[in-house]
């Protein structure tokens, strides 16, 4: 034993650097920048290879590097030099070598927190001997970060820190009243996340007519707790909750959203069938009935278009094939495929677009539009003109559009529709500035010229030739009214 005592001072006493002895006079800044040349030495014998795994300490600087070892060290040796015992005095035993026995811990892992199985453990855990704990730091996260989560935190401290994304346990809430404190302190803190947490947790560990009985007096808890229901599907609960506060019509309404999980077309049309005689506010009614029958003849349609389009036995589905099954889709879809495809049948027929009309008491406004824009889409221009088209009693004939007429332009020249077909429609523009405008922009330049001349307006005509083409017939249009004009003003 003398023998390797005496080999490893001449070890320490025959190297470069001062040895780290315990009978220095120096303070202990001058031990700690010691300490740290002597480390430094040793970089080239420390393993490197978990580099790419480096940590870093809450002062941003990696674990495990010297300048963070030399400051945690003089962080802690300044805040407890006053309470330090004898046993760190000059001379003391307790600074005892560091263990010379085979072990799993290379200087890489001594400083970086890590073993030679790259499992992080603090070195605390590597170094087992109490008096070596004090020759490196441990490494460690501060010490709020391992408060007890059980520890007795009031409910606005515990609300305070889930505010802040800390992690708290609410088990420690087993009373009635601790449960409802913490629900009452997490509705006052106006953070929708905390009050869905605390309520998954009542909602746990309540029985249910409890948490309904004082929930019914905590109405931004309840509706929070309704809408949490109704996200996650827990519908069974949720019509429990319902019906407990006695809103039938709410009760109701869930049950009627039950429909969008039934798959088959057939049990749907059942389900919507039971569902007319919930107890629904009338216009309810009106609405839960419209789906129903609406549902009732897609079913019709499908099946007879579906029939027609294998057979091969229509043009119209032959040229446009249909892009999708009318099964489940709204009244206005439905609407603008009856038009696309059944446009001229008999009001008699489920698939016609006056029996739907009729039916479903679909406003003149929205009949047109759609109409428009599935005939339209055909470029069926002698269609658009019928539709825009009324008779009075004496068997005069005008065009009329509920929609407005500019609003048929937009459409026909989005279906790019002839200019002779635009310019029709432009005319019917009242608005003088609209149908400049209008013209103008989808140079329907008959229009623009007329209207100039209405309004007598010279300058604008004579700068509006400029614009069509040289020899054209317009150009000619607008050279012949100036002159009519001249001659007028002279007359």
């Amino acid at each position: 034993m003398s023998r390797v005592r005496a080999d490893e001072e001449e070890y320490w006493h025959s190297s470069k650097f001062r040895a780290f002895t315990f009978d220095d006079e120096d303070d202990e800044l001058s031990q700690l920048k010691e300490s740290k040349r002597a480390v430094n030495s040793l970089r080239d014998i420390v393993d490197d290879d978990d580099d790419d795994l480096e940590r870093v300490s809450w002062s941003g600087e990696p674990v495990g590097s010297i300048s963070w070892s030399v400051k945690e060290t003089a962080s802690g040796s300044t805040s407890s030099l006053d309470g330090r015992d004898s046993s760190l005095q000059k001379g003391s035993s307790s600074y005892a070598a560091l263990p010379k026995q085979a072990s799993s811990y290379s200087l890489s892992s001594l400083f970086k927190g890590r073993n030679k199985l790259s499992s992080f453990q603090s070195l605390s855990d590597a170094l087992t001997d109490t008096g070596v704990k004090n020759y490196a730091p441990e490494l460690r996260r501060p010490k709020a970060e391992y408060k007890d989560y059980s520890s007795d935190w009031s409910p606005k401290d515990t609300v305070r820190r889930m505010q802040r994304g800390k992690v708290c346990s609410l088990e420690r809430f087993r009373s009635l009243q601790d449960k409802l404190v913490l629900l009452d302190e997490a509705v006052a803190g106006h953070d929708g996340n905390v009050i869905t947490a605390v309520l998954i947790f009542l909602k746990r560990t309540l029985r249910r007519e409890i948490l309904f009985r004082e929930l019914e007096v905590r109405q931004v808890a309840l509706c929070h707790l309704i809408h949490f229901l109704r996200e996650t599907g827990e519908q069974k609960f949720l019509l429990d909750l319902l019906r407990f506060l006695d809103r039938t019509e709410e009760v109701a309404l869930s049950q009627y959203r039950e429909h969008l999980n039934i798959q088959d077309v057939e049990k749907r049309r059942e389900f919507l069938k039971g569902c007319i005689g919930l107890p629904f506010s009338a216009e309810d009614t009106s609405h839960i009935q419209d789906h129903y029958t609406l549902l009732e003849r897609q079913i019709i349609i499908e099946a007879n278009d579906r029939h027609l389009e294998m057979a091969g036995q229509s043009e119209l589905f032959r040229k446009y094939p249909r892009k999708a099954s009318i099964l489940n889709m709204p009244l206005v879809t439905t609407l603008f495929y009856s038009c696309f495809y059944h446009y001229t049948e008999a009001e008699g027929m489920f698939s016609s677009p006056t029996n739907l009309k009729k039916t479903f008491k679909i406003p003149d406004k929205q009949y047109v539009l759609t109409a428009l824009a599935a005939r339209a889409k055909l470029r069926a221009w002698g269609d658009v003109d019928a539709l825009l088209t009324t008779k009075n009693w004496l068997g005069y004939t005008k065009k009329k559009a509920p929609i407005g007429f500019h609003r048929v332009v937009e459409i026909l020249q989005r279906n790019n529709a002839p200019v002779q077909v635009l310019q029709e429609y432009v005319r019917l523009v009242e608005d003088v500035e609209t149908r400049l405008n209008l013209a103008t922009k989808y140079k329907c330049h008959d229009v623009v010229i007329e209207t100039y001349r209405d309004l007598k307006d010279r300058v604008q005509l004579t700068e509006y030739k400029s614009k069509v083409e040289r020899g054209s017939a317009e150009e000619e249009k607008i050279h012949s009214i100036l002159s009519n004009m001249v001659r007028n003003a002279y007359s």
